[in-house]
């Protein structure tokens, strides 16, 4: 079967077409927007055993290679696993060399260096509300929108101080980025290489001059003798920008619109703000910032969820409907920011779980606080089935999110 119609009614709730789904089986046999067929992950159960079992590889080079992403691939299907310098990073890597590359890029993302970078978010988070507020007022109606005053800019200048990217080279590789991460297989291959050549002049500069951020710990880390190729670091890079852009912006986005449709949940937040951490885990659950994981394939035939996948075939996990699953969750499609959102998927799971989560966890702390705290009438501008939604089935975002700050 192929994926539902990418119209915007599924852009901006997919969630009925995955429960309709779930409730014909675990996995499906599916065709992606690039026309690449897959077996589709519907159930949290399963979603968890493919996302950890030893039989599904995340090394998809290794499958091009072996002809098998030629043989699922429709005709008049637009590939997009081009052999690039961003495409090995330790996401599309099995142990040992996904274990080699997360040890060093541990090394130099620790949760110290996330603490330590605390008071420049809060700062960042600070200047952005300024920034909204006066462009709200000077509107007239105390109308802005959220995403291109602070989602977007937020997570971006963060990234910027994190590792280390001039302003010269951040406004670029958020947009390739996002480029990146869309249905635009046509222009993924150009999009990739342009990426990458940013980031390798950005390597070269901090070997010649590192200085305190990420990208020139990267340069320096080493486990004994061992060290990031140039190829490593690239990629390692887009897979931080990826995560660290990505997820934040997606989910702030997210969690301000589902409070805001949500009253009893945005008082109960208001009157205690030690629910936040809670709440953007529950936002993470509820409608996290990405539909899918990435691909893995199998290496040998193996059951899953009553199907047999066969060895080469494709398998994509839909977190989305993971999420949602009655199974694991009562009542899936209600907010409930008290619940227990233990074994939600929003940051994957397994060896390959989100490398950024702690620097994510951190921004959407802030972010929900300071925007709670500074505007206590926010409310949206538009009706919600008004919201635009980015075209794409990899993540899940909103294009726009008018806001009123004041009454």
């Amino acid at each position: 079967m192929s994926l539902p119609v990418m119209d915007e009614e599924f852009l901006s709730n997919p969630y009925p077409a995955f429960a309709g789904l779930r409730a014909k089986g675990p996995v499906h046999r599916m065709l992606l927007p690039s026309g690449l067929r897959v077996w589709a992950v519907v159930s949290h159960e399963e979603a968890r055993i493919a996302m950890t079992h030893p039989a599904l590889s995340k090394d998809i080079d290794t499958s091009v290679e072996l002809g098998y992403f030629d043989r699922e691939m429709s005709e008049g299907g637009t590939p997009r696993l081009e052999h690039s310098s961003v495409g090995r990073h330790m996401l599309n890597m099995d142990p040992p060399g996904h274990t080699r590359l997360r040890k060093l890029v541990n090394k130099a993302l620790t949760a110290r260096s996330v603490e330590r970078l605390r008071p420049t978010i809060e700062r960042i988070s600070a200047e952005l509300l300024d920034s909204a507020e006066k462009a709200a007022a000077d509107s007239g109606d105390g109308v802005v929108d959220l995403v291109e005053h602070y989602t977007a800019v937020y997570p971006v200048k963060v990234l910027g101080e994190l590792l280390g990217i001039t302003a010269e080279h951040l406004p670029v590789l958020v947009g390739l980025t996002a480029a990146i991460m869309s249905n635009d297989n046509e222009n993924a291959g150009a999009n990739m290489a342009r990426f990458g050549q940013h980031i390798g002049q950005l390597v070269q500069e901090k070997r010649a001059e590192p200085g305190d951020d990420l990208i020139s710990a990267l340069v320096t880390a080493r486990d004994d003798q061992d060290q990031l190729s140039d190829v490593e670091l690239v990629s390692t890079v887009f897979l931080l920008v990826v995560a660290g852009y990505e997820t934040t912006v997606n989910m702030i986005g997210h969690g301000v619109r589902a409070l805001l449709g949500h009253p009893e949940q945005l008082a109960a937040v208001r009157a205690d703000p030690g629910l936040i951490p809670a709440a953007n885990e529950e936002f993470l659950r509820y409608e996290g910032p990405g539909n899918r994981a990435t691909l893995r394939y199998a290496t040998e035939p193996l059951e899953l969820g009553g199907v047999t996948v066969g060895a080469g075939e494709y398998v994509s996990v839909l977190l989305g409907s993971a999420n949602r699953d009655e199974a694991k969750f009562a009542c899936p499609h209600m907010l409930d920011v008290s619940r227990s959102t233990n074994g939600h998927l929003g940051f994957g799971h397994g060896i390959h779980y989100c490398v950024g989560a702690p620097l994510a966890r951190a921004e959407m702390e802030i972010a929900l606080r300071d925007i709670l705290t500074r505007f206590p009438d926010l409310s949206l501008a538009v009706p919600d089935s008004e919201l635009r939604w980015r075209k794409s089935f990899m993540m899940q975002g909103l294009e726009t999110l008018p806001v009123r700050l004041r009454p």
